[in-house]
Order: C-alpha cells, then sequence, then structure tokens
C-alpha cells in the first residue's frame, strides 16, 4: 500500500504507483470527468502522470513552498 487511499477514487485504492501514474485524473479523488475535460482542454493533461509533471503546477507548487 502506497498510503493513498484517501487521495484516490475507490477503483484505484490498492493499485501500484505506475499504474496510478498512468491512470486518468480522475483516479484522484474529486476530480470529475468535467474537471478532467477542463485539464485535458487547457493544459492537454490526460493522465495523473501528466498532471504530476506539467511545468505550470510545478512552478506554482515551487512558488507557494517558497512563499511559505
Amino acid at each position: 500500500m502506497l498510503g493513498l487511499e484517501a487521495k484516490l477514487s475507490k477503483d484505484w485504492e490498492g493499485k501500484s504507483a505506475q499504474d496510478i501514474a498512468a491512470a486518468p485524473v480522475t483516479a484522484i479523488q474529486g476530480v470529475s470527468e468535467g474537471d478532467a475535460d477542463l485539464l485535458l482542454k487547457a493544459f492537454g493533461i490526460k493522465t495523473v502522470r501528466d498532471l504530476g509533471t506539467n511545468k505550470y503546477f510545478r512552478w506554482a507548487q515551487s512558488i507557494a513552498t517558497l512563499a511559505a
């Protein structure tokens, strides 16, 4: 177990990190199909890996960390 159960939709609990990374963004709890559509249209994000490695999201995370 990766300890991510509370952060994933039920279908993805217990899956490997590799499987989750390749999963659609809807594998993340709270990300709807509508959210997934917007992420795809705006940023070309299809998978959890795409979301986690998107340069804009990483830049924003770095700025937020520095600001804290």
